[in-house]
Order: structure tokens, then C-alpha cells, then sequence
């Protein structure tokens, strides 16, 4: 932290980031530009390389980008009281917003008003996983190689059902390898830059970092585990999501097809077309878009409530999901900061993140036609013939209301380019329009 910085006063900062997090919306790509306007552009608390070179080490790491990110500005202001203030209160408000309305789904279900928003926030869903897709394609797919990751990646996941953290590693080793031999394949550059080592007694910060992240992050699940039991939800929930944490590159839309087939298939918390609706609630929220991960662990605590109420199981499976979240994308960042430079500059490292990248597209085109497929027909049943996978559905069963929400919702996003919250809010109010002109 050599630079000189124009720093608030903590209270300022405090009322500062509390803002940031109640008017986060637009993902990842609006909070970041949002978070530079006020950090480099009015309030100058750094200058735009070293802004950026924060956001290439955040974009390094697994987790929410967008939320490392707030973590790594408040620690360089504050040192660790800072960082846990950002990045909390970059997460909480959204947070709660979530918890609403995860409460409004479960309890509202039935109510004509409330089934109507959710029907019309399907086709908006739809919309918006396309544009993520093309999105991140444009960025990431710039050579034949990475394209060939890409298809790899989809092939992979939709045909023979690999296990997502499985393509993220051999992704990785990929990218690593290609590097270290040719990095211009991946669209690197040739060779590493130069840069300072790492602070005196950063590797003695980063072991005490990580066992103080360690023990915060696994607390609430060894608890659930004493006191209920290893088969209880809570103790499912911490697990599942602590490793979902721990492979979340590409953020949330590249993890949604590996959670959905977990939540949906293996674990039988939620139906896909639940899922649907989590990610178009999760649009509508401030903070970061992978909160949709505590709309799926509030319905599976919800309903396997014992031996709390529904009510009270539900909100201890949205704050153990929340938790175990966004505690080791702090933690990452505590342990990890004073390494920033080195990390930045190392082409390997580049490399196995590049090929990430590119096998995330093929993730989310997955996504795309998982989510296309369930929102369109309804009925989709899994096959298979031997290892490989596929899924069947009648093209008659086309639900021709829901199709053509799906092409209002798109010429909102690609023809009138309306940002995401108003093409969720105004297919939600399409949505309420359709089921009560149909009478259902």
C-alpha cells in the first residue's frame, strides 16, 4: 500500500460502500463500472492502473468478481477492518432484498399476482442468459483454440454430464500447459512483466489470513453438523455451496448449470423451472447475481424444516448459503492481496484463467439450452444410451405464450437495449397482463 490515497473519514467510507450496496443492480460488468466512477472518478481514492490491476487480481480468483473487488478497495483504505466493511455491505442489502423475496415466493405461490410476475420473469430469464453468453463470448473466445475449449467444455457438460469443477481443472491444466509453450494460442502475451516480489512477511500474512478465513468460513457448517446431524440440510447446504466457492470462476451464470443439476437432480431441493424463477428474482436484487445461491438454500431448508419451523429453517438456509458464499471470496482476497503484482504478471497463471474463461461459454451455452428447453416445452425428460445424455421433449408442447414473452423480452434487451432490471420488471408486469387474460 505504498501509493498515497485520498482517503474519507471510516465514517464517510462506512455511508459510502452502504450506498454502493443498496443500488448495485446491472451484474458484475455495471457494479464494477459503478464502483470505478466513485473510487477512481469522483471521489479519487486511486488512480486507474492500480483499479485495474486490483480488478485483474480479483478476476484471478474464484467467487464473485464484482464483490472481491469491493473486499480488495476497502482493504487498501482500511486494511482488514475496511475490507470486511466493503465487502459486506457490498453483499448484505441485496442479501436481504433476496431473503424477501425467497419468504414472498415460498408463502405467495397461488396468488394470482405473484404466479403472473414469476410467468413473465421466465421469459426474461431466457433473455438474459443469452446476452451473458454472447457477452462473455465476445471477451473470451478470441482464438480457435479457446473456441475449441469452448465446444470441449459444452460437449462435455450437456452430452456426457462432467461434473463442472472437473472442466474448471482441466480447463486450467489446459491453459497452464498452451502458457508455458505458446501463450499467443490463448491470445497472451509472450512473456511475463516484470514486477517487485511481494512485501516482506506476506507469506506469514497469507498463512494467518487463511486459517483465520478457514475457521470463520467452517464454523457454521461444523455447528449445523454437532447440533443436528450429518444428513441434516444445513449441513448439505454448507458443503455443497463451501465447494461450489471454491470453483466459482466465471461467476454466477457459469455456475448455475452445475447448480441447478445438483439442486434439481441430486439433491431434489427445488424443480428446474424453480430455478428459473430464483435467477430471474436474483436479477431484481442489488449486490452480487450469484445471491440467486441463497434463493436455492432457502427452499431446501424450507422444506425439510425439522426440527425448526419452515419459516426459520428457511432463513438459516439463506444465511448458511449466504455465509459460506461469500466468506472465502473475502478470505481469498485477505490471504492473496500483497501477492497482487506477481499474480497480475504471470503469464501461466494468465493462461489457465484465459482457458477458464473459455470453457465457462461452453458452460453457460449449456445453460442456455437447459433453461431454454424447460421455460419453452415444460416437459423435459433426461435420456440416456450408455454415457451419453440428452433430452427429450415434444416440439408440439411449445407454450406459445411463453415464447412470445421470450421475443418481447428480447427485442427490450438486444433491439431497445433497456438494462436488466427494466426488462425484468416489465416482463413481470407482462407476465400478471398474460395469466390474467388467459383466465389462469
Amino acid at each position: 500500500m505504498e501509493n498515497k490515497m485520498d482517503r474519507p473519514s471510516f465514517a464517510e467510507f462506512f455511508k459510502i460502500w452502504f450506498k454502493i450496496g443498496c443500488i448495485s443492480f446491472g451484474g458484475p460488468a455495471g457494479q464494477i463500472a459503478m464502483m470505478h466512477r466513485i473510487a477512481v472518478d469522483e471521489k479519487k481514492w486511486i488512480d486507474e492502473p492500480r483499479f485495474l490491476h486490483a480488478l485483474n487480481f480479483c478476476m484471478l480468483l474464484p467467487g464473485p468478481e464484482a464483490q472481491k473487488l469491493a473486499t480488495y478497495l476497502g482493504w487498501l483504505m482500511y486494511g482488514a477492518r475496511g475490507g470486511l466493511t466493503a465487502g459486506i455491505l457490498f453483499v448484505l442489502p441485496g442479501a436481504l432484498v433476496m431473503l424477501a423475496l425467497s419468504l414472498l415466493y415460498a408463502l405467495g405461490r397461488g396468488i394470482p399476482l405473484v404466479d403472473g410476475a414469476l410467468f413473465g420473469i421466465k421469459a426474461a430469464v431466457l433473455v438474459i442468459v443469452v446476452e451473458a453468453l454472447i457477452r462473455i463470448g465476445k471477451r473470451a473466445l478470441k482464438t480457435g483454440l479457446m473456441l475449441a475449449i469452448a465446444a470441449l467444455a459444452f460437449i462435455g457438460i450437456f452430452f456426457f454430464a462432467v461434473p463442472f469443477p472437473l472442466i474448471v481443472i482441466a480447463a486450467a491444466l489446459t491453459g497452464y500447459l498452451v502458457a508455458r509453450r505458446d501463450p499467443a494460442i490463448l491470445g497472451l502475451s509472450a512473456s511475463d512483466t516484470k514486477t517487485a516480489p511481494p512485501p516482506p512477511g506476506s507469506w506469514q500474512r497469507l498463512v494467518f489470513a487463511s486459517l483465520i478465513g478457514l475457521v470463520v468460513w467452517w464454523t457454521p457448517v461444523v455447528l449445523a453438523f454437532l447440533l443436528l446431524g450429518p444428513s441434516h440440510v444445513l449441513v448439505s447446504i454448507g458443503t455443497f455451496f463451501s465447494k461450489l466457492a471454491v470453483v466459482s470462476f466465471g461467476g454466477a451464470y457459469a455456475l448455475l448449470a452445475y447448480m441447478a443439476q445438483q439442486a434439481v437432480q441430486t439433491y431434489g431441493w427445488m424443480t428446474a423451472s424453480e430455478m428459473v424463477d430464483g435467477l430471474g428474482l436474483a436479477e431484481t436484487t442489488p449486490g452480487p447475481l450469484i445471491l440467486v445461491t441463497q434463493f436455492v438454500g432457502f427452499l431446501a431448508a424450507f422444506r425439510d424444516a425439522a426440527p425448526f419451523s419452515p419459516i426459520a429453517a428457511g432463513i438459516l438456509g439463506a444465511a448458511m448459503t449466504t455465509w459460506v458464499t461469500f466468506a472465502p471470496s473475502m478470505l481469498w482476497i485477505f490471504a492473496g492481496a500483497p501477492f497482487v503484482e506477481p499474480l497480475r504478471s504471470n503469464r501461466k497463471l494468465s493462461g489457465a484463467l484465459a482457458a477458464i474463461t473459455a470453457a465457462v461459454v461452453g458452460v453457460i451455452l449449456n445453460l442456455t439450452v437447459w433453461f431454454a428447453l424447460h421455460v419453452l416445452f415444460g416437459k423435459v425428460d433426461e435420456r440416456h444410451f450408455g454415457i451419453i445424455r440428452w433430452f427429450a421433449f415434444d416440439p408440439m408442447n411449445l407454450d406459445l405464450v411463453t415464447a412470445g414473452l421470450a421475443a418481447i423480452a428480447g427485442v427490450l434487451a438486444f433491439v431497445l437495449h433497456r438494462s436488466l432490471v427494466e426488462v425484468v420488471a416489465i416482463m413481470a408486469l407482462l407476465g400478471v397482463a398474460a395469466k390474467f387474460a388467459l383466465g389462469n
